[in-house]
C-alpha cells in the first residue's frame, strides 16, 4: 500500500522517541496490523542507528533536569480563543449565548504536521551528512569506523609467473696459433653478451713485454686495441659489446708482443704472432 508523507514522518518519529504517548500507541497498533508499516519502521531504525554507531552517549547535567521540571511545572494550559459576539437589534430581546469557541484542531493539525517534518528534515539532513562523513572515512581510514559499517576488506591474488629461463645464446671460439703450430691461446666470445675470455695454452712473455689482443677487419681503418693479455690463465672483458655482431665473427684476432703494459697509443708496434678467426662451437637455442 502507498503511504502518505504523514504515515512516513510517523514511522521516523516513532523510532527517534518524539511521539507522545497516544501517538506511539497509535503506531503500536499499526504496526501489529500492517506489516508494510512495520518494515518501514525497521527501515528508519536502519537508517538512523549507523547516527547512533558514530556518537557516544552524553547524560545531560542535573541542573538541565531541574530546568526542565520547572518549565514543566509553570507551564499554563492556553485558554480557548472566544470570537466576540454579533451586536444585538436594539430593544430586542436579548437570549443568553453561549461563549463561541473557534475549532483549533486544523491549527494543532497543521502544527504537529510542521513540528513532525522539521524534525524529519533535520534527521535527513544529519543522514547525509553522516554518509558524506563514513563514505570519506571508508576511503581514507577505514580502520576508524566501527565493526558494522566498516567495508570489508577486499583481498588481491596476484598471480606470479616464474620468470623464463634465460635462452643459451651462440659461442663462438677461435685458436690463436703461429703458422699451423700448437694453440698459443684459446679466445671464446659469447654472442648474446659480447663478452670474450682468453684462456693461456702455451705463450709466456718475455720480461718487460706484454701480450696485446686486436681485433683486425676490412670494415674497419685500422687494428682495434682490445687489451693486455694478463699473466693468469684467464682473461676476461666485454669490450666487444660496442662492434657490430658482423663484425665479430668476421674480424681476426692476433696478438703481437708490446712493451709492458701494452702499445701506449693505440697501434700494435709489432707483427701478429698468433692470430685465428672465430667458428661457432655451440648454437643459439632454438
Amino acid at each position: 500500500m502507498a503511504y502518505s508523507e504523514d504515515h512516513i514522518a510517523l514511522a521516523a518519529e516513532y523510532v527517534l522517541g518524539t511521539l507522545d504517548a497516544g501517538e506511539r500507541a497509535q503506531v503500536d497498533t499499526m504496526m501489529s496490523v500492517d506489516k508494510n508499516f512495520t518494515a518501514m519502521v525497521l527501515a528508519w531504525e536502519q537508517k538512523l542507528g549507523a547516527l547512533n554507531q558514530m556518537v557516544g552517549s552524553v547524560e545531560p547535567r542535573a541542573e538541565v533536569w531541574e530546568k526542565i521540571r520547572a518549565a514543566i511545572g509553570q507551564s499554563e494550559q492556553q485558554a480557548p480563543i472566544v470570537l466576540p459576539q454579533p451586536e444585538l437589534e436594539p430593544f430586542a430581546p436579548v437570549a443568553e449565548a453561549a461563549p463561541v469557541v473557534a475549532d483549533t484542531s486544523n491549527v494543532i493539525r497543521l502544527a504537529a504536521n510542521a513540528r513532525r517534518w522539521r524534525t524529519i528534515a533535520t534527521v535527513t539532513s544529519a543522514i547525509a551528512a553522516a554518509l558524506v562523513v563514513m563514505i570519506g572515512v571508508g576511503v581514507s581510514r577505514p580502520d576508524l569506523l566501527p565493526g558494522g559499517v566498516r567495508p570489508a576488506s577486499k583481498t588481491q591474488v596476484a598471480e606470479v609467473k616464474p620468470a623464463p629461463a634465460p635462452r643459451p645464446s651462440a659461442q663462438y671460439v677461435a685458436v690463436l696459433q703461429k703458422d699451423g703450430g700448437g694453440p698459443a691461446f684459446i679466445l671464446t666470445v659469447d654472442e648474446a653478451t659480447r663478452n670474450f675470455t682468453v684462456r693461456k695454452v702455451g705463450a709466456s712473455a718475455e720480461p718487460g713485454s706484454s701480450f696485446e689482443l686486436w681485433l683486425i677487419s676490412d670494415k674497419l681503418p685500422k687494428p682495434r686495441s682490445l687489451g693486455v693479455i694478463g699473466n693468469g690463465d684467464f682473461t676476461s672483458r666485454p669490450l666487444l659489446a660496442g662492434y657490430d655482431a658482423d663484425i665479430v665473427k668476421s674480424a681476426t684476432y692476433a696478438v703481437t708482443v708490446e712493451q709492458s703494459g701494452g702499445s701506449p697509443d693505440g697501434n700494435p708496434h709489432s707483427t701478429p704472432i698468433f692470430a685465428g678467426k672465430l667458428i661457432e662451437t655451440v648454437p643459439p637455442a632454438r
